[in-house]
């Protein structure tokens, strides 16, 4: 193994093959040293995993994986077909979904899950970056934090009207414990004596961002457990015979539900990604998510494999022979802009001169560029961990108060899960900005569960609320400027996460509601109307190939993705006779559609042809995912010589 290290080139990977897990799985030695050892290996192809995507979670997959090991080696009764649900045996899932890559590991060594889907983590017709039921031993799609017990219930309630005696077994983290479903889910669990379900809870001390104790302290759990009518248990995540013993306690009880908080190390097995390894001072773990640089990536490897290799000769088992695959990078094609980090400055810049700025965060500070703010200005930081729908409602207090709140999370999570509270607070007629990251259908490697391609029609009737999207770094500083300077009422701005490589420069000077730019204008075959730093530049992109054509396009930058001056839209697509409009994010509720009402409304007869997500987004590159939905240059240029014949 050293030799094959030594030999390793940039851009190698290395993983465990099917054959030395059969090797360790045929051992009849101490159950408690396999499931250590078969977890150690598993380390090693989910870092492999990972590594591969370009992303993934490692801390969360590595402080699960001693426990989904023994359970699925030890503890649970696995149906004989993993892809058939319909067949009594115990189920297992995570309803955090961030260690999707340990338990793609552990399926894949047990043969449950085809073993060359190791290769094709977050890539199209592979394994989803958060759990999917299309996936065979896949029980529930989660990713979506907060649900797990609920689904668990349901599971149950079934199983108990077909007759069938399953346990559910639950895997929850002490981040996704701030979510108010996972507290509401207890109580009846408990009263309806669902003995069936155990729920583990992966306590490695450290949510997205930070430590948990610093967000939101969770006190006396075993207590508050207790409290709700649950069985509780405690033990070392890590310690086999522990797992075993507590496991064990709870298949005893029969008369209510039961809880394993389970102690682990966010990030066990690599010394250098374990949180304990944390300087004092570091307040930010950096292996929540992403994948490891080379170096560090390789020399987890070499500790897991050595500490393998040291269990398997004492267990007499020899050295494992690992396979390899090179994995050669793709740089960017050329110079990004960074919607985020503009975003970032900008809110910065308003916050020095407006002292009533307040900044609220759920659990994404790294993800939604706050950390300037929140080192300039921590008194006006206020962190409300994983709890989406108390945030916004403290917004809603603080505007009532005269403040300037801006609320910030991933728009998944933001406009879906607080919606009730946003439309309450547009109700009193306060002015809160709500700013939603990871935006549209890309990146396309965390699945369905993180794309935001719904925000739009989840928020565009709420009165008073007025939405936006930058297409560039500029146009999304000009945006905050029109939200807190020129605006009196609410809004959402809408950010891409993705760096952008972006061809054009929008014009300089104030955003104008429901008016937008003209970005090229070759002639007047045909407009195209979009927005944001994901699609405009693939139409720029298109109207290139186009003009090669003959067909001259009109490229339009809408940034409102709720208004539209009809008056302004008229003068823009004066001549043109057809126009495509394009939306990142669901056809249905998107600004596709507000476009095509106005222009009716215009009353001047014209082709139009929307392209958007017509179905639940595909997980994969961004490029795939984009040609996947029509949405690539290439497509657009289809379509618009399709609507311009």
């Amino acid at each position: 193994m050293g030799e094959l290290f030594g030999e390793a080139v940039e851009g190698e990977l290395f993983y465990v093959p099917p054959a030395e897990f059969r090797r360790v799985l045929d051992w009849n030695g101490d159950r408690t040293q396999r499931a250590a050892l078969f977890a150690d290996l598993c380390r090693v192809n989910a870092l492999y995993m990972i590594a591969r995507a370009g992303s993934g979670h490692i801390g969360s997959s590595f402080s699960a994986m001693d426990i989904v090991s023994w359970l699925h080696l030890e503890e649970m009764r696995l149906p004989p077909d993993p892809a058939k649900h319909d067949l009594p045996a115990d189920r297992y899932f995570s309803s955090k979904g961030h260690d999707a890559p340990g338990l793609y590991a552990v399926l894949t060594a047990l043969g449950r899950l085809d073993f060359e889907l190791l290769h094709k983590l977050r890539r199209l017709g592979g394994l989803p970056g958060h759990p999917d039921i299309g996936t065979p031993g896949i029980v529930t799609n989660t990713g979506s934090l907060g649900m797990g017990v609920s689904k668990a219930k349901g599971l149950v309630r079934a199983n108990r009207l077909l007759g069938r005696e399953e346990r559910i077994f639950v895997m929850t983290g002490d981040g996704e414990l701030q979510e108010g479903q996972f507290w509401e889910s207890l109580l009846s669990a408990a009263n309806h004596r669902l003995h069936e379900i155990t729920v583990v809870i992966d306590h490695n001390k450290l949510q997205s961002d930070t430590f948990v104790r610093d967000v939101s302290d969770l006190g006396d759990l075993a207590g508050k457990l207790r409290a709700f009518g649950w069985h509780c248990e405690r033990c070392d995540g890590h310690d086999m015979t522990a797992l075993a013993a507590a496991f064990a306690r709870c298949r005893e009880v029969r008369d209510r539900p039961q809880a394993i908080i389970a102690d682990t190390i966010k990030g066990r097995g690599v010394t250098a990604m374990e949180h304990t390894a944390m300087q004092p001072g570091e307040t930010y773990y950096r292996f929540h998510s992403g994948a490891p640089p080379y170096e560090a990536y390789l020399a987890g490897t070499r500790e897991l494999v050595g500490r393998a290799n040291a269990r398997a000769s004492a267990m007499g088992l020899g050295e494992f022979r690992l396979s390899s695959a090179v994995v050669e990078k793709r740089p960017p094609s050329g110079p990004v802009q960074k919607m985020v980090g503009a975003y970032s400055a900008a809110l910065l810049d308003h916050a020095e001169r407006d002292r009533r700025i307040v900044a609220l965060d759920a659990d994404l500070v790294l993800d939604t560029g706050l950390i300037p703010f929140k080192e300039r200005f921590p008194d006006r930081f206020v962190e409300c961990g994983i709890a989406e729908q108390d945030m916004v409602s403290q917004a809603g207090g603080l505007a009532l108060k005269g403040m300037r709140p801006i609320v910030h999370s991933f728009a998944c999570f933001l406009t879906p899960r607080a919606n009730e509270q946003i439309y309450n607070n547009a109700t009193e007629r306060t002015k809160i900005v709500y700013v939603g990251s990871l935006a549209g259908v890309v990146p396309g490697g965390p699945g369905h569960s993180h794309q935001a391609v719904r925000d739009i029609s989840a928020l565009a009737a709420v009165p008073g609320l007025v939405l936006l999207e930058g297409a560039d770094e500029a146009e999304t500083a000009r945006a905050l400027d029109w939200c807190l300077e020129a605006h009196d009422g609410s809004t959402y701005l809408r950010l891409v996460s993705i760096p952008c490589s972006i061809p054009y420069r929008t014009p300089d000077g104030p955003l104008t509601l429901g008016r937008g730019h003209v970005l090229r204008d070759e002639g007047r075959d045909l407009a195209i109307i979009g927005y944001g730093p994901v699609l405009l530049p693939q139409a720029w992109r298109a109207a290139d190939a186009l003009l090669r054509d003959g067909i001259r396009v009109r490229l339009i930058d809408l940034p409102w993705l709720n208004r539209v001056d009809e008056a302004w839209l008229e003068r823009t697509l004066d001549g043109v006779g057809a126009v495509l409009t394009l939306d990142n994010h669901y056809l249905r509720g998107g600004q596709g559609e507000m476009l095509a009402a106005a222009i009716a409304r215009l009353g001047r007869p014209r082709r139009i042809r929307a392209l958007g997500v017509a179905d639940i987004p595909a997980c994969g590159t961004n490029e795939e995912v984009l040609a996947f939905h029509g949405l690539d240059a290439d497509a657009i240029a289809r379509a618009a010589r399709e609507l311009a014949a």
